[in-house]
């Protein structure tokens, strides 16, 4: 099968349009024509060490930030392809997936695999830099990715096994630079469970019908026609902890600006969810990013404070 852009990237992707045809499917295969889903995962790390400056009063670590970045883009790579390595006989039925690199037989699953190991290896070395503590927390959250392309088949909630892994880094970035977890964290790892559950009942609009012949389990089929309601659910229990974990950590004044933004951001978000509308889903999925870099912003701006 040759290289074709798959439905959920963007038209304009610099894989598509730049990259050499023979590394094409390596670089979907690690969804690097679609960086949505790394900086979703990248983000709940940098909040956690802008939540992590709180403590120590100074502004985030760049050479950290940066630390968490590329561990991220290469730990996504690795998951995913552990994704489609499980997923490969389910995604052949799903118009959206079929294309993928493993089902469409255009990476084996020996090479898929040693695909995910050197890009699992390389982002070990990055966690070994950081405190023991970061480094016990990052070992224990490959549990979490190794479990979650099961999900879909034992639970109608993959979204919410989803929430825990991608939002792990929250007590990772916190520990990389107290070498603790703190209550803060913790609360703000539970607002984002409850923010990936919210995009990813979003994300997961676009594959109803075809999650149903396939026998795929999601929280966007379970709830049907109450899913924009769900989300709204979701999305006030995300800025409710968000704001309570700003409160632990004792965040200033300036916090509160940017936590009605992000509230006010995510509320529109919910507001625009339609059951029948699969490309505004992915829209406002991947609108997600911002939402995650305006409460990163306040987290920043709430470390020089006088507690609210």
């Amino acid at each position: 099968m040759t290289n074709v852009r798959l439905p959920d990237a963007a038209n304009d992707n610099w894989v598509d349009r730049f990259a050499p045809a023979k590394l094409q499917p390596w670089l979907k295969l690690g969804r690097f024509d679609r960086p949505a889903g790394a900086w979703l995962l990248l983000l709940p790390g940098w909040q956690g060490i802008a939540l992590a400056c709180s403590q120590t009063l100074v502004a985030p670590d760049l050479i950290l930030l940066l630390k968490f970045a590329v561990g991220a883009f290469l730990m996504r790579a690795a998951g995913c392809a552990w994704n489609d390595i499980l997923d490969r006989d389910v995604d052949i039925k799903v118009a959206r997936t079929a294309a993928r690199p493993v089902a469409s037989g255009q990476i084996s699953v020996k090479r898929a695999l040693l695909f995910m190991a050197l890009c699992s290896l390389l982002s070990f070395a990055i966690l070994l830099t950081m405190p023991i503590t970061a480094i016990w927390l990052g070992v224990g959250s490959l549990a979490l990715v190794a479990a979650y392309p099961l999900m879909k088949r034992i639970t109608w909630w993959p979204q919410a096994w989803l929430g825990l892994t991608f939002n792990w880094g929250v007590l990772l970035g916190y520990a990389a630079v107290t070498g603790t977890v703190g209550l803060s964290s913790i609360l703000l790892y539970v607002s984002g469970i409850f923010w990936t559950l919210g995009y990813d009942t979003i994300y997961a609009i676009q594959d109803m019908e075809d999650d149903a012949l396939a026998g795929v389990k999601s929280s966007a089929r379970r709830l049907g026609a109450r899913t924009p309601q769900a989300v709204l659910t979701f999305y006030g229990l995300t800025a409710l902890f968000a704001f309570a974990a700003a409160y632990a950590a004792h965040l200033g004044p300036a916090f509160l600006a940017f936590g009605l933004l992000y509230a006010l951001y995510l509320f529109n978000q919910a507001r625009q969810v339609r059951i029948d509308d699969g490309t505004q889903a992915l829209r406002l999925f991947k609108s997600n990013r911002a939402a995650g870099l305006i409460l990163f912003a306040g987290l920043i701006a709430g470390v020089w404070r006088a507690p609210i």
